[in-house]
């Protein structure tokens, strides 16, 4: 509840307590037992700032929060708390307050998607609850993708990036540090875990832009973001790395502002001790970095927990607005809470802060906040005003009206709700903001709403204006089109202009003199006139000249004497030039200089300015991952070719002794047949032999045979004993 600009939390025996807006971005704390009312003093300072026009960031974890779209119902309770805070109860105000709803998973509103390298390494090592190694591991990964340009926005992207590391993982280690196979699989199985509890739905190709919270509604009331997080916070590592991330997104986003009289926007951050609960020392002392500056972008940043004691010191330190409510102590831990509780308020000497917190009830709280001078407030015993909306959860027909957009029914109606279509769910139905006198609009929105609605902007470029040149003369241009072989006439013009015919300079490649043609019918096009060389003009007139077509070469005769050297000719005339760019010839006025000996004018040579040296672009560096996977995809297609040429071999070889197994074969089966041949002829021959016929002629061959080596051998006998002296007498 505002009075006065200020933000009416509750009332104590000195009065009302009041946050000023000035202070909002000091950050701040609501502490207390479970059911001593830290809810209810949440929603009264969420109300007050939206009324203030202050949109606000909440996450809903019980979802009582969705009460907010819902003007509050007056009972007997809250006509004794007003009349307790100094209200007139007839007189208290019951409305319904400006609402969106968020859901990561789309369920309860629109989704939230973030990108994998929006997260950053250190945050998402940290929802992925890996170790200092796995960390650094995860972090190389990412630093690699950045220098080379690889996108790493769903979880596809991180998975692919991760195989690319493990394969390469020498190549990785040579480059970026140590990195090991079973490292890499460590993190693939926290990507799978991280996959079964949503985060699929949560990484997306487009993310989420925070900017989008920071509206106003048609009346200058700030718009309460709800976050349902009952789903999200069953993940408590992934419910406080993803509000970490927004709170840091929104601390990039956002310009440096200073004080202002107002926050540009109010974060609160329920179950905040889950928050520290295993949190690396780098990711520690980023959360301390972004506490600490993002007061200087009118950020006010509120944390809900049971107990300071939850909250680092350091960060303690820097919430300069404080409610307690009753912390319980039953144990000596707790006692000891109590004790670091009470010592973080400047002491009210009318009572004892320490047996103040144990003895508060509920409703009632120890609120401490900055004064206009920035330094603590005496803390005072009040009790905290009821919210003006519902206090409790909305019907779930309700819910789903409200997600919708679509105002609630009444009690006592249970209309069927159809659900939301797919492209409706998309996004909360939100009322056009209005500019605001911080100017936030103008700064933060008007730009994503032209980009939002295709819009280009554009851009009052002025055209360059020459200063006037003394020595630049008007000389008019003539622009005829250009085909393979001669000028094709123009069609004449009317522009106010006389149609002139007169005689121009061509330049003959076949010569490498300019010879003089005449075209009819050409209009003069007016352009620029190129500056002109520090040459008085002699003549105005064009003067004629005539173009000798060559003869044969006379016969040699005696050489004249040498007639003295006649003095050079200048003179400055139109010349017909063909525009390279264009293909068309243009009139330019040259200076040019009679040739003595042939009597035709040549143009004079003049220096041509250097052309400027354009530096070279600096090479692109190589990705040595890239050129690791080139090389062994060279590799293992050698490898294959090497294998195949192998292959190849094989079978050529395996092919021969095949040819010569098969030979040897061819050769065995012939010998056999031979070998089978003979055997049957000499068992024909052998048949033949052991008939009667055959008996008889082996008797008479033998007779015979024996008969002549009878013969024979007596022969033999008698010729030797005559050899050796005959027969003894």
């Amino acid at each position: 509840m505002l009075k006065d600009g200020k933000i009416w939390i509750g009332t104590g025996v000195n009065g009302p307590v009041y946050l000023l807006p000035s202070m909002a971005n000091r950050h701040g704390l609501i502490a207390g037992a479970t059911g001593t009312g830290k809810t209810v003093s949440l929603k009264v300072l969420a109300e007050g700032f939206s009324e203030m026009g202050v949109p606000v960031f909440l996450s809903d974890i019980k979802s009582d929060l969705t009460g907010m779209v819902k003007p509050g119902t007056r009972t007997d309770g809250i006509d004794r708390r007003l009349a307790g805070c100094g209200i007139d109860p007839d007189s208290y105000e019951y409305h319904a307050f400006p609402s969106a709803f968020w859901d990561v998973y789309g369920k309860n509103g629109a989704p939230i998607q973030a990108t994998v390298e929006g997260m950053g390494s250190q945050l998402l090592s940290r929802m992925l609850r890996l170790n200092d190694t796995q960390a650094g591991v995860l972090g190389i990964l990412f630093r690699y993708c950045a220098q080379y340009g690889y996108e790493l926005k769903t979880l596809e992207d991180l998975k692919y990036q991760l195989i690319r590391l493990g394969e390469n993982a020498e190549t990785f280690t040579l480059n970026y540090g140590n990195v090991t196979t079973p490292t890499v699989g460590a993190i693939q199985r926290a990507v799978a875990l991280l996959e079964d509890e949503g985060g699929k739905a949560f990484f997306g190709e487009q993310e989420f832009s925070v900017l989008n919270w920071l509206k106003l509604d048609e009346n200058d009331r700030g718009m309460i973001n709800i976050l349902a997080a009952d789903e999200l916070f069953a993940h408590p590592l992934l419910y406080s790395t993803f509000l970490l991330w927004m709170l840091t997104r929104l601390y990039e986003a956002l310009p440096e502002r200073g004080d202002q009289e107002k926050p540009v926007a109010v974060f609160f951050f329920d179950e905040a001790h889950l928050l520290f609960d295993d949190c690396s020392r780098a990711l520690m002392d980023k959360i301390e970095q972004v506490v600490r500056l993002i007061r200087s972008k009118g950020v006010g940043v509120y944390f809900i927990t049971q107990s300071p004691a939850d909250i680092p010191m350091p960060i303690l330190g820097q919430l300069g607005n404080r409610v307690q409510h009753a912390l319980r102590a039953y144990t000596p831990l707790d006692q000891k809470a109590v004790k670091v509780a009470a010592q973080t308020f400047r002491t009210n000497p009318e009572f004892n802060t320490e047996e103040a917190i144990t003895s508060l009830k509920t409703g009632e709280a120890l609120i401490s906040c900055l004064d206009e001078d920035g330094a603590p407030g005496i803390v005072q015993r009040a009790t905290v005003l009821p919210p003006q909306s519902h206090l409790g959860a909305l019907s779930e027909a309700e819910r789903v009206r409200a997600v919708q957009g679509l105002p609630l029914e009444e009690e006592g109606e249970s209309p069927a709700v159809a659900p939301l279509p797919e492209e409706e769910a998309a996004s909360p139905v939100i009322s056009p903001m209005p500019p605001d006198a911080d100017g936030i609009v103008e700064e933060y929105f008007a730009p994503a709403a032209a980009a939002a609605d295709g819009g280009i902007p554009s851009l009052d470029i002025p055209e360059p204006v020459s200063a006037p040149s003394e020595c630049a003369q008007e000389i008019p241009v003539l622009q005829l089109p250009v085909s393979p072989t001669t000028p094709e006439p123009v069609q004449e013009m009317t522009t106010g202009q006389e149609t002139m015919s007169q005689t121009f300079k061509v330049y003959d490649p076949a010569t490498g003199q300019y010879v003089e043609q005449q075209k009819p019918d050409m209009t003069p096009v007016a352009q620029p006139a190129a500056p002109q060389p520090a040459q008085p003009v002699q003549a105005q007139s064009v003067p004629t000249i005539q173009v000798v077509p060559e003869t044969p070469a006379a016969p040699a005769v005696p050489e004249a004497p040498a007639a003295p050297a006649a003095m050079p000719v200048f003179q400055q005339m139109p010349v017909m030039m063909l525009d390279q760019a264009t293909g068309q010839y243009v009139q330019q006025m040259m200076l040019m200089q009679q040739d003595p000996a042939t009597g035709n004018w040549i143009p004079v040579p003049q220096a041509q300015p250097a052309a400027p040296v354009t530096p070279a672009a600096p090479a692109a560096p190589a990705d040595p991952i890239a050129l690791a996977e080139q090389q062994k995809a060279a590799a293992a297609a050698r490898k294959e070719a090497e294998k195949a040429a192998l292959q190849a071999q094989k079978d050529a070889e395996k092919a021969a002794r095949d040819a010569e197994k098969a030979a040897k074969e061819q050769e065995a089966a012939e010998r056999r047949a031979r070998n089978d041949a003979l055997r049957e002829e000499a068992a024909e021959r052998a048949r033949k032999n052991d008939s009667i016929a055959g008996r008889i002629k082996n008797t008479a061959i033998q007779t015979a045979t024996r008969q002549v080596t009878s013969s024979l051998t007596k022969g033999i006998t008698n010729a030797i004993s005559d050899l050796f002296g005959g027969k003894k007498k």
